[in-house]
């Protein structure tokens, strides 16, 4: 059998145990210090659905806060945020973030002209600040939704998603995460639906990384891709470790 998909099913047939490592992590970092829950921003994409329902498990349905925050979103992650919410009994509430964006892309452009990244890097950590004001004021913690692939090429933005209290699922390629999606009764529209950021419109991960996650989570797990998907792996890596590092000082 092909080793990528021999590793998947081993990883299918221990996934029971899997959840439940994960959500004894949540329950000591939380709970066990003394805590009063989870803050947990939702996107309507996958990797925050099974974060989320991983907490719910963990803490209970009363200890963890899903936040929806629009900025110009597309209603498909919307209608996927609230199918998720009645799926796992998730407390979702809504902070609109369209008027904040906005404001300071406006001021910002006073300065400096942003380009599309530019502006969807500020959206992300214009998000991550609304979860730690909810955390702050709840004596929560924000539980971060990167997975393994992601983490790796740095597909995630500094001082936004990237950037959390703790994380559960930072082991976990995305294939693995498909899996445990269907585990925990995850909507199949958010399982299906191409992975996106909705950091503008029509983005998707794989159109900006240039190359499949299949072809990422292959390598991650076997080291074998193409050459071309092995190039432009690497090469984000590289240029992505200050994500993954403490602030340089001297």
């Amino acid at each position: 059998m092909d080793k990528f998909q021999e590793y998947l099913r081993r990883y299918q047939q221990e996934i029971d145990q899997d959840i439940k490592k994960r959500t004894d992590f949540l329950y000591e970092q939380i709970i066990g210090q003394g805590l009063g829950g989870a803050v947990v921003g939702i996107s309507g994409g996958i990797d925050s659905a099974v974060t989320a329902a991983l907490c719910v498990r963990a803490l209970g349905k009363e200890r963890v806060i899903g936040v929806w925050m629009p900025a110009y979103s597309q209603q498909i992650h919307a209608e996927d945020a609230q199918k998720l919410a009645e799926a796992i009994g998730l407390n979702l509430v809504s902070v609109n973030l369209s008027q904040a964006y906005d404001a300071i892309v406006d001021e910002l452009d006073r300065v400096v002209s942003l380009d599309d990244k530019t502006k969807g890097n500020t959206k992300a950590r214009l998000r991550m600040t609304t979860l730690y004001a909810i955390a702050n004021q709840k004596g929560y913690l924000v539980v971060d939704t990167c997975n393994r692939s992601e983490i790796y090429v740095g597909y995630m933005t500094k001082g936004g998603d990237g950037l959390a209290d703790i994380n559960p699922v930072a082991s976990l390629t995305k294939h693995e995460m498909r899996l445990l999606a269907v585990e925990l009764g995850i909507p199949e529209s958010i399982i299906t639906k191409a992975p996106s950021a909705d950091l503008w419109a029509g983005q998707t991960d794989e159109q900006e990384m240039g190359f499949t996650y299949e072809e990422l989570d292959r390598y991650l797990i076997t080291g074998e891709t193409s050459p071309e998907a092995r190039e432009k792996i690497e090469r984000l890596h590289r240029i992505s470790e200050h994500k993954r590092s403490l602030m340089p000082d001297v």
